[in-house]
């Protein structure tokens, strides 16, 4: 049987951080981990979880790195190299003392502002590893990050982070045939590069920023094109360029996306992944997400509605972007590597210039301006996605983006 055996890995259920805290405390040397006989002494603290005041000198109490709860240790502030950690446990002990009624000022904590930062620490060092595993997933530029600063929720639970579409049962994609000739697919294309073989314009200008109308499709360069990576035609698939972060919003509408940087206007932003489904299934889940109060399904019905993105438990930063009756994007339907138009891909590009700092949103019961758009059925495809017949929901959703022109309900 070994002979099957010699290709095979099993993942490992620790960190990286805690198998090099283990050979340290056990005293083995490991080159891969970079642990040698001279760092066996050196400590990494996980958090803070208590804090003392005894006689104008101040003691936290620490949590090591690859050491058991039992094992804490009281350490003074001198003996702490963690600044940006020291900052976190003091806004946090700050908020336990106003949540507890107590002085600013106090020497020791009671039992439950104790109990409150040892939480807030465990939740922070959760949010930080599904920070690390959302960007190990990920194979684009922009980075992403995650912060919750309103409640001691962590990771949401039951979802996956994908970085390409899921295939559901019953789906099937084709690859392209064919691809395009051009050198120079932006200045120079040839029949209209990939656009033109499918008797469409152009999509992108020189800057990478879409210039047709929403509705219209986008036809980007593919597998079997003649350009390379850094053709100007090539701009959904590259992924999100931008670095951005999932954060919790303090009015109830829970997770949300913001950007990190400036965002230029009509600039792609992000893809809507998730799961593959036929109608039929979309319909039937549909169901089950309504007496939920939310859903995550998108009609892909840009000629026909046969199939919908199912992004409840699989899907990418996407998942968290909450609706806006004045959304800063707008979606696009793009065809690269498939060009069935019953699965287009969904993208998400930005309707104005966004600033560093604001949060993203697109409209779940968006409209589009049917002059020179081919595709009127985008009008409403997420909010009534899996509801058979009728427009409507029995269901109303009340509306929390507080704009001005807010309708008041989702659906």
């Amino acid at each position: 049987m070994a002979q099957y055996l010699k290709d095979c890995s099993v993942s490992c259920k620790l960190l990286w951080d805690d198998l090099q805290a283990l050979c340290r405390r056990q005293r083995l040397v490991c080159e891969q981990l970079s642990v040698t006989k001279h760092n066996f002494n050196d400590y990494e603290v996980e958090y803070l979880c208590n804090y003392r005041n005894i006689k104008g000198r101040e003691f936290f109490l620490v949590k090591w790195k690859g050491y058991s709860e039992a094992e804490n240790t009281w350490e003074p502030r001198r003996n702490l190299k963690c600044p940006k950690m020291l900052r976190e446990f003091r806004r946090d002990m700050r908020l336990a003392l106003l949540l507890a009624n107590k002085p600013l000022d106090s020497t020791s904590l009671d039992a439950s502002s104790a109990s409150f930062l040892l939480q807030k620490a465990k939740q922070r060092l959760k949010l930080l590893r599904w920070e690390e595993q959302l960007n190990r997933t990920c194979k684009h530029k922009g980075r992403i990050f995650v912060l919750n600063e309103v409640d001691l929720d962590g990771p949401p639970k039951d979802f996956m982070y994908i970085s390409d579409y899921r295939i559901g049962e019953g789906v099937k994609l084709s690859q392209t045939a064919a691809g395009c000739e051009c050198a120079d697919c932006i200045r120079d294309p040839v029949n209209g590069c990939c656009a033109g073989a499918s008797k469409h314009r152009m999509a992108y200008n020189d800057s990478r920023q879409v210039k047709i109308k929403p509705g219209l499709p986008i036809y980007e360069c593919n597998s079997r094109c003649r350009c390379g990576p850094d053709c100007g035609n090539r701009v959904v698939q590259r992924g999100i360029q931008y670095d951005l972060c999932i954060f919790k919003t303090a009015n109830g509408r829970g997770w949300g996306v913001r950007t990190l940087e400036r965002i230029h206007k009509n600039a792609f932003v992000m893809e809507y992944l998730g799961e593959i489904i036929t109608s039929e299934e979309a319909e039937r889940r549909g169901e089950t997400y309504d007496k939920q109060g939310a859903t995550y399904l998108f009609d892909l019905d840009y000629v026909d509605d046969v199939y919908t993105v199912d992004a409840a438990h699989y899907g990418n930063i996407s998942h968290f972007v909450n609706h806006c009756c004045d959304p800063n994007l707008q979606v696009y339907n793009v065809f690269i590597d498939n060009l069935d138009e019953r699965l287009p891909r969904i993208a998400f590009f930005a309707t104005r210039a966004i600033k560093a700092g604001e949060e993203l949103t697109f409209d779940y019961k968006m409209t589009i301006d049917e002059v020179d758009a081919e595709s009127a059925k985008m009008d409403a495809s997420f909010s009534m996605a899996g509801v058979q017949g009728t427009p409507v929901k029995s269901m109303r959703m009340e509306c929390k983006c507080e704009v001005e022109k807010c309708r008041k309900y989702l659906f």
